[in-house]
């Protein structure tokens, strides 16, 4: 027996060290884990924004109004350049020849006339004497009123080979950013001969930009009681997509509809100072440059309360936007929602949801309608910037 005992007690602690470890035994899952927030009422700025242009205030081709050979540039090609700088001298010599001429011809028409005066003088200090004739007084005062006449045209002719001269020396007529020069020194020019170069106007600029005529019936409404276009603040995003820094005002609106597209052409006035540490010479020294495309931001100067919440909140379907709602008993709700314009993290809400509703922000994946959760606050939406109201509604 205790042969036969001994080998079966082993066998039965090697099967017990052998065997598999018996499966976790785990209880009913919980409630899934949720990132929630209160749905509130935040100041922001309403926006809106279409597509502009950017042009120059003015804008100066340079032609030459003389024929003559071009004799010097004085200017750096794509510098900066005020108003009244020397830009292009033209040769001078056959029109200070030509002046001379004509001054000479007005002196010589000056001692005729001063002679012509004193012949009439003479002629009606004789006039009431034996020796006097009428003819001859009225004679010298024909005379003298022809050379007086000749004077004139004389001087005007001299005043005509005056401004030919100062023709020579081209000045800048603005103040701005000039082009490349498109005839070379040495070569003649005349006046068909086409722009020398051209001025571009810097600071400030126009943002020229389409709006429907039905969106700007509604801007005159929503600010008329706040001063109209005046309440209204113009910013533009860069084509490299940063927003520039300073804004603008309308300034103008078309007075008529573009057909076609029933839109109203609005400009804004924007300021385009040099960038700091740029030097007026160098290229690339403003931020608005005359004829690039930019986002134009249509803002009110005041902040208005409207309900933002986070964009990671939303989900879509075929039927459009909503968002999942926890109520008193911790249950999920789906709550459709009309969305407005977006801002970074937030967007802001046209309807669905009011101050005070808690939504799912963290987690939406793992909920349904109608299942319990265990709530508890999320975190703050990532650089979130100030948000900006819903848009208008487009025309048509």
């Amino acid at each position: 027996m205790r042969r036969l005992v001994l080998p079966l007690a082993v066998a039965a602690i090697a099967a017990t060290l052998l065997a598999p470890p018996a499966a976790a035994q785990f209880g009913p899952a919980g409630p899934p884990a949720v990132g929630v927030m209160t749905v509130q009422i935040r100041p922001v700025t309403e926006t809106q924004e279409f597509v502009g242009r950017i042009q120059a205030t003015d804008k100066v081709d340079i032609v030459p109004r003389l024929t003559a050979a071009l004799v010097e540039r004085a200017f750096t090609e794509g510098g900066e350049v005020a108003e009244g700088d020397l830009l292009y001298r033209l040769e001078r010599p056959q029109f200070e020849a030509d002046l001379a001429t004509k001054q000479a011809t007005v002196a010589q028409m000056a001692a005729l006339q001063r002679n012509a005066s004193i012949a009439l003088g003479r002629a009606q200090s004789l006039l009431n004497t034996p020796a006097g004739q009428r003819s001859q007084y009225d004679d010298a005062a024909a005379q003298q009123a022809s050379y007086a006449a000749q004077l004139k045209a004389a001087e005007a002719q001299a005043r005509i080979s005056q401004i030919n001269l100062g023709y020579t020396e081209i000045h800048a007529p603005i103040t701005g950013k000039i082009g490349r020069s498109a005839i070379a020194v040495g070569n003649i020019v005349t006046p068909t001969s086409g722009p020398l170069a051209s001025i571009v106007s810097q600071d400030p600029m126009y943002v020229l930009f389409p709006v429907p005529t039905r969106t700007v019936s509604e801007l005159r409404t929503r600010y008329a009681a706040r001063g109209g276009f005046s309440a209204i603040a113009i910013r533009v995003r860069l084509p490299d997509g940063t927003l520039y820094s300073r804004p603008g005002s309308i300034d103008y609106a078309d007075p008529s509809v573009t057909q076609g597209t029933d839109t109203i052409m609005l400009r804004a006035r924007m300021p385009n100072p040099l960038r700091a540490g740029a030097k007026p010479g160098e290229p690339g020294n403003r931020d608005l440059i005359d004829g690039s495309f930019v986002a134009v931001l249509v803002e009110g100067v005041e902040p208005i309360k409207a309900l933002a919440i986070p964009r990671a909140a939303v989900a879509q379907d075929q039927q459009g936007p909503y968002v999942y709602l926890v109520d008193a008993e911790k249950k999920v709700q789906l709550r459709r929602v009309q969305l407005g314009a977006q801002q970074g993290a937030l967007v802001l809400l046209n309807g669905g949801l009011t101050e005070g509703d808690s939504i799912i922000v963290e987690g939406i994946q793992r909920v349904r309608p109608g299942i319990e959760v265990a709530p508890a606050p999320a975190g703050p939406p990532v650089s979130a910037p100030p948000a900006v109201a819903a848009p208008l509604k487009p025309a048509g």
